[in-house]
């Protein structure tokens, strides 16, 4: 019995112990993504994205194994959360911003926080913060859409209006927190990739089973898109089956 015993404690002390790692992992995914709407003149455009970065400092690992690899950094929502020091923002902020310009969009986790000072942030270092609206932004010889939707949990979403500025001509990358906003997507929208977190794979997976998918990198019939695991975590500081994530993205031409 006693064996039983300590052979039980050591699996629970082994298991805590790897969903820790697991939530604590610095992983850059390198994901090749072919489009056929992708202009010529561009060439391949590369994109850095990180989501729900929550309590967590970026690790300098990750931003040495990414500098002069990107073109472009999108931040998918949740960059904080409430009891986040904005101190430890800035200093996330200044080590993305080393790679490139960044673009943000609302999570639900910001707007827990104080917003007008995290606005007040994103202006002071020139972040390019999306909400419910699109801005083009100049790569290489070319130019491309970020269309930014805030939060749909929060009840904050209007993809109508982020649409506005748009053609469905014209290159499009919509980011959105909350991936499920890709039902409201249609191929004649001229979607060609969408960049979301918010479900964090799940985080905690057992037997393969979680409460969302598991993140992933898929073509709908609509659109491409990448739903990331996350880079923090949410509650409580463990993952099993999902673990933590960014994602260097290359984008060819199909």
């Amino acid at each position: 019995m006693l064996e039983i015993s300590m052979f039980l404690l050591v699996g629970g002390v082994s298991l805590l112990f790897f969903m820790l790692y697991e939530a604590r992992r610095n992983v850059v995914k390198m994901e090749k993504v072919k489009l056929p709407a992708l202009p010529h003149n561009m060439g391949p455009i590369s994109i850095f994205f990180i989501s729900d970065i929550h309590k967590r400092e970026v690790s300098d690992g990750i931003i040495y194994e990414v500098k002069g690899k990107a073109d472009i950094v999108i931040i998918g929502g949740d960059l904080l959360e409430k009891g986040v020091p904005f101190s430890r923002v800035e200093q996330n902020l200044d080590k993305l911003l080393t790679l490139g310009t960044v673009c943000f969009v609302w999570g639900n986790n910001d707007h827990e926080v104080n917003t007008n000072r995290l606005k007040d942030i994103f202006k002071q270092k020139g972040i390019i913060e999306i909400v419910n609206d699109s801005v083009k932004v100049p790569i290489h010889k070319g130019k491309i859409n970020m269309i930014g939707v805030d939060d749909a949990s929060t009840q904050r979403a209007s993809y109508s209006s982020a649409l506005r500025k748009t053609l469905p001509s014209e290159f499009n990358i919509l980011i959105s927190h909350d991936p499920r906003l890709v039902r409201q997507v249609r191929t004649e929208e001229g979607i060609d990739l969408m960049l979301s977190g918010h479900t964090h794979g799940g985080q905690i997976r057992l037997f393969g089973w979680g409460l969302y998918k598991k993140g992933r990198l898929e073509k709908l019939p609509q659109t491409t898109l990448l739903v990331s695991n996350g880079y923090g975590t949410t509650a409580l500081p463990l993952r099993l089956g999902a673990p933590a994530e960014t994602h260097l993205l290359k984008i060819e031409k199909e």
